[in-house]
């Protein structure tokens, strides 16, 4: 089929354009998107591609022609196939063994069983592993499949009854939400069965009686071929080298803006958008784009080595802390507490709150801790939406911990501290930290959190600097406490103190707020009567 490509739209009130270059001739292919012609406005220099694939017959345009939206360009002569892939109304007349295989599914009680939706913003997993194969009974609500997304293992039940048709998928695959993963024979309804011989039937009738159609002799008859989309958003002025440099320094070409002749953009342009973007991101303006990846050496140089996969929750936690390292303006500030006197009205009532089903550690008191101090400093409990250039203060008092797992580094939420006693703080403590460990954690558990806690103590260390988990504003790290000398009314007596290490976003939290937080951690330590008197 012989079809004709006119000139697409330019922008608003550009109606006409001048011909600067004809890059085709007759008898060359074309393919979409390839550039057929250089066409100047009053505003820019303009690439014009081509929306249709074959072979020219025809250019209606010569160079220093003045051309008009909705002109034929060039003729094109299509091939059959391409013709198909245009018009897919003529496309879905062709399928009909599909139709024909998706209608035998539906007789035959054939349903597929796809991956649901995980949780907001989760469009895959990895799949953890297969619980059935081909030819398996299986019951409504039965476990088929286990997926690990990027924070939790989910375990995903059938809808169905009946038995395994088709597995589509194996362990380690990535799945999307939505993708087919087994195809499971339903017992199906005797009704279908017996509408569709008959149905069947009829449609061999009609197409018995239907008169055939007389064979058309090919003309020429272009047709008209829509362009849905602006030109000039996607085509810019730039010479090949332009966007080789764009491309080379991380740029989007689209993005700038040219001062040369007709709104061409020159590699000076380009230079100069990058030094803008860059004081936009360094005074917090945009957020920070992807960091730059730095090739690996060939480690086969030095001796043998072996690369394995990261988990997702590996994988999710880099990206994270890699973007909240990026974009979080850091300080991280040391100081200690004496818990001389809380460990021993802890060991005093351990007991207590083991009969209850929990443990009473210091993280846990921590957490009631932290809940206190956030409520006398406000501006811990936010988050930071430079785009808005607001500041978000929170009325609620999530506290998330840091849970180490052969999986990697997973942060449970425990909710509304505020409103339990330590108690139920240890007793829930003990079950979310279970859970993570069990790879039971669901998303819920992993959401909302103001301020996270990562307690180190049980392994060892003196301080280190912990990385905010945004979007919240600040992080409490605990290393292990350890007996020192401490000078106490005119003498030194052994104390256990413990190192305190609080990172928190500089944007929001000046030098002297952050260690007035942390020294009235510090303070509700030593004096648990804090709590009641301030938080």
């Amino acid at each position: 089929m012989t079809v004709d490509f006119k000139l697409p739209h330019l922008g608003e009130n550009i109606n006409t354009a001048d011909v600067v270059k004809v890059l085709v001739k007759e008898g060359d292919r074309v393919e979409v998107d390839q550039v057929i012609l250089e066409i100047e406005t009053d505003k820019a220099t303009v690439e014009v591609p081509s929306e249709v694939a074959g072979i020219v017959k025809k250019v209606h345009v010569k160079e220093g022609d003045k051309a008009e939206v909705g002109q034929p360009v060039i003729t094109v002569e299509q091939s059959e196939a391409t013709d198909t892939n245009k018009h897919p109304e003529k496309s879905e007349e062709k399928q009909t063994p599909r139709e024909t295989s998706a209608v035998n599914k539906e007789e035959s009680g054939i349903v597929e069983f796809k991956v649901p939706v995980l949780g907001e913003n989760i469009e895959s997993a990895q799949i953890a592993k297969v619980l059935v194969k081909p030819g398996d009974k299986i019951k409504a609500d039965q476990i088929l499949i286990e997926l690990e997304t990027d924070k939790a293992t989910v375990e995903v039940p059938s809808e169905y009854a009946g038995a395994i048709k088709e597995v589509k998928v194996k362990d380690g695959d990535t799945v999307k939400v939505g993708q087919t993963v087994f195809l499971i024979e339903t017992q199906s309804s005797p009704a279908v069965k017996a509408a569709a011989p008959e149905s069947k039937r009829e449609e061999k009738a009609e197409k018995s009686v239907a008169p055939q159609q007389p064979v058309k002799e090919h003309t020429h008859m272009p047709q008209v071929i829509d362009i849905p989309r602006d030109i000039v958003k996607n085509i810019v002025p730039a010479a090949p080298s332009v966007r080789r440099f764009a491309r080379e320094i991380g740029i989007d070409i689209h993005q700038v803006e040219g001062s040369g002749k007709g709104g061409r953009i020159t590699v000076d342009d380009v230079k100069a958008f990058a030094k803008n973007l860059n004081r936009k991101l360094q005074s917090g303006q945009i957020s920070a784009p992807g960091l730059v990846q730095e090739p690996m050496p060939d480690f086969s140089k030095w001796g043998e080595f072996e690369r394995v996969q990261m988990n997702n929750v590996r994988r999710k936690t880099a990206e994270h802390l890699s973007y909240a390292w990026s974009t979080i303006p850091h300080v991280t500030q040391f100081d200690k507490a004496d818990i001389t006197n809380l460990e021993k009205v802890r060991k005093e009532y351990s007991k207590k709150v083991e009969a209850a089903g929990g443990k009473l550690t210091i993280t846990a008191i921590l957490i009631k801790i932290a809940a206190s101090a956030l409520k006398v400093f406000p501006q811990f409990n936010a988050s930071v939406d430079m785009q808005k250039s607001e500041i978000i203060y929170k009325k609620y008092f999530n506290i998330g911990i840091a849970v180490d797992t052969d999986k990697g580094l997973l942060v449970p939420v425990i909710k509304d501290v505020d409103k339990k006693n330590i108690v139920e703080i240890s007793v829930e403590l003990a079950e979310i930290s279970k859970k993570a460990r069990d790879k039971k954690l669901t998303i819920e558990d992993m959401q909302g959190g103001n301020f996270t806690i990562s307690n180190l103590g049980g392994i060892g260390g003196a301080y280190f600097t912990p990385i905010v988990n945004s979007p919240e504003v600040a992080i409490l790290g605990v290393s292990r406490s350890s007996y020192e000398p401490v000078y106490v009314d005119g003498k030194f007596e052994p104390r256990l103190m413990m190192p305190l290490s609080l990172s928190y976003d500089h944007r929001i939290i000046d030098g002297a707020d952050g260690i007035r937080f942390l020294r009235w951690i510090a303070e509700a330590l030593e004096n648990p009567f804090l709590l009641t008197l301030e938080g």
